[in-house]
């Protein structure tokens, strides 16, 4: 069993606006400019970490768009050097 450690960490950011919601296909530049310079006020809220296992992450990566060779792990979870 090999010691790597594997993390989700989620951050709320909270967005004030006026007339119309922020649209969630934001980027994160773009949602700093209009927090910071536009019509909107924002701030981080709850932020949690969670623990993952080998496994875990490796179905996180793919939830993300991404693939578990990215930290050199394989469908299972497992070191890919294993």
């Amino acid at each position: 069993m090999h010691s790597r450690k594997f993390y989700r960490t989620t951050f709320i950011y909270e967005v004030l606006s006026e007339d119309e919601p922020v649209d969630n296909c934001l980027d994160l530049g773009t949602l700093r400019e209009v927090t910071h310079y536009g019509d909107c006020v924002g701030r981080f809220g709850e932020t949690r970490v969670n623990e993952l296992t080998g496994k875990e992450a490796a179905d996180a990566l793919y939830e993300f768009g991404s693939e578990p060779g990215f930290f050199l792990l394989d469908d299972e979870g497992l070191p890919e050097d294993e």
